[in-house]
């Protein structure tokens, strides 16, 4: 049985540049989500979401092997960062914090698949705040940052000070991240997590 990974099917999207900004398109894609707020260091509520999307995406992996034989790697986990500028993630003032996370899903999950698997995830965790969302980002600049989450606020920065003036563009949604790494197995600096930001034209 073949298995399908996400990530290397979209390259362009999981793998830019580490040392420029790139433009993309992203197409619209399936999500497991929750919503919650604060710093997601020591939030209990971030914790216990990250737990669920988890419990949740495994379960249908499992399902959609038995009941469509049809495998895949399950998806890294993905944060929507909320909040009506990025001043407050610039000057990491966590406790202000609102986030959506985010497990992408394959398209090919049928209802009773996504049935079995909530049936199978809830005997395992508290999955009722995890939603089915679908997301269409459409235009965006992304660039790829190596190394601790508390040392993307440069980056970041710039990305909204110089690159998206100096190109014509504004924020056309919230700031998105792609932990491509598992900070419990990675060290710090070797952290890779992909920055993006949905824009339109100025």
């Amino acid at each position: 049985m073949e298995k399908v990974d996400l990530r290397r099917a979209s390259p362009e999207l999981y793998a830019p540049s580490a040392r420029e900004f790139g433009v993309v398109e992203v197409p619209r894609f399936e999500f497991l989500a929750v919503d919650g707020s604060g710093d997601p260091n020591t939030s209990r509520a971030y914790a216990d979401a990250v737990a669920a999307l988890f419990a949740l995406s495994y379960a249908a992996k499992f399902a959609s092997k038995r009941m469509l034989e049809r495998d895949y790697v399950v998806a890294p986990l993905e944060g929507l960062w909320l909040g009506d500028s990025p001043e407050p993630f610039v000057a990491k003032r966590k406790a202000d914090w609102r986030w959506r996370m985010l497990v992408r899903q394959p398209d090919w999950l049928t209802a009773e698949v996504r049935g079995e698997a909530r049936a199978a995830a809830a005997k395992k965790a508290e999955i009722d705040g995890v939603k089915e969302e679908a997301l269409a980002e459409g235009l965006s600049v992304q660039i790829l940052h190596v190394g601790g989450y508390d040392d993307e606020a440069p980056t970041i920065a710039r990305l909204h000070g110089e690159f998206l003036p100096q190109n014509g563009y504004v924020e056309n949604g919230p700031h998105h991240e792609i932990y491509l790494s598992d900070p419990r197995r990675v060290p710090p600096e070797k952290l890779k997590t992909v920055l993006r930001q949905p824009v339109r034209a100025a």
